[in-house]
């Protein structure tokens, strides 16, 4: 939640950081069921969790947290999984802030799941990573399935090496604020090089010296993402550009999994938040009446299906796994949206569909040669 560079407590409640919870919730939505029917215990953490409100009353990310779970229609069913819930603020007195929120919370949530555990810490994210790292080390444990919700002011307390020895196990999971402002500011300054070797895991990025504007920002952009993958071992990484009220990219949210499950529930998140392209939110647009409404452009999806698999036979899975690891698209936008104009417009076939313009699991899609 924490963002800001003021010293108040809370703040006002931006745009850009509504969307980050729309977010954040969309994803939990489907994170907790998908999680709870393989693993008996889950935890959600908040490594810079904020004093738990804004400015004119509107909950935090902790709650908003606690909320997804407590309404889930699939709740019912998740009674004998363990949801351990740690949220983490440094500031003393947007600690003593978010304790408050959260009790508050629970006591207005009576009678309280005693499956859902609750734990307000106050110290830096590193001690917190380091100290969860510690006990599982003298326990022989590995962490539980964790979603880690780092977001942080700025660009310190955030080492790529405590993410990865953090986040390695297998259904462990990122979702990390990149300052691209502050990274875009200093990467050539020279000023602050450790701090930033500290954030990206390498000082790759003084090759940003010689690059400006577009280039130069996909540069830091895809340095970041790739130590993600390389480093930290996530495989499937994708990212969210927030833009600013001044029209500038002010930072990005990084999503970053090793199962394509997550991915397809994160993309569908993502799409929700920006129907015109899954990648973007702009606190110039917010509150302006979209011009040419929601309706997803599959064109170019459709003519790099076509080139990619031409003179093949694809199964409907293999289709699913390439658009949502090698589009931008979500795996919602594949059958109704593209195949089946493809397919009316003669573009494809398929061997045993039993009804034209369904694509049921194993379908077999035909691109002509």
């Amino acid at each position: 939640m924490a963002r800001t560079g003021e010293s108040d407590t809370v703040w006002e409640l931006k745009p850009h950081t509504s969307a980050k919870h729309d977010l954040l919730t969309g994803y939990l939505k489907g994170w907790f069921p998908i999680l709870s029917r393989w693993n008996d215990r889950i935890v959600f953490l908040d490594g810079f969790a904020g004093p738990g409100v804004y400015k004119n009353g509107e909950p935090g990310s902790p709650t908003k947290a606690l909320e997804v779970l407590l309404s889930h229609r699939h709740l019912p069913a998740m009674t004998n999984k363990t949801f351990v819930f740690l949220f983490n603020e440094a500031e003393p007195d947007r600690h003593e802030s978010l304790n408050a929120v959260v009790q508050e919370f629970i006591a207005s949530h009576q009678p309280w799941p005693p499956n859902i555990k609750v734990q307000v810490a106050g110290d830096s994210f590193e001690n917190v990573a380091e100290g969860i790292l510690a006990h599982l080390d003298e326990q022989k444990r590995n962490l539980a399935p964790t979603f880690a919700f780092v977001d942080p002011f700025g660009l310190k307390g955030l080492p790529m090496d405590l993410l990865r020895r953090l986040l390695s196990f297998d259904r462990c999971e990122l979702f990390v604020y990149f300052d691209f402002n502050a990274v875009n500011r200093f990467a050539s300054a020279g000023n602050i090089d450790d701090r930033l070797t500290e954030l990206f895991g390498t000082d790759r990025f003084k090759d940003a010296a010689g690059l400006a504007g577009p280039e130069r920002k996909k540069f830091l952009h895809d340095l970041y993402q790739s130590q993600l993958i390389e480093a930290c071992g996530f495989p499937f990484v994708k990212s969210f550009e927030m833009v600013n009220e001044t029209g500038h990219t002010g930072y990005y949210l990084f999503y970053g999994t090793r199962h394509v499950t997550g991915l397809r529930v994160m993309k569908d998140a993502m799409w929700k938040v920006d129907p015109g392209g899954g990648e973007k939110f702009s606190d110039v647009l917010a509150g302006i009446p979209v011009l040419f409404g929601d309706e997803v452009d599959t064109e170019p999806l459709q003519i790099d299906l076509a080139q990619h698999f031409k003179g093949q036979t694809v199964s409907i899975e293999l289709l699913e796994h390439y658009v949502l690891t090698e589009t931008p698209y979500a795996a919602s936008h594949l059958k109704k949206l593209t195949l089946k104009p493809m397919q009316i417009a003669g573009q494809i076939t398929c061997v045993n569909q039993a009804r034209r313009n369904t694509y049921p699991p194993g379908t077999q899609v035909v691109f002509p040669g």
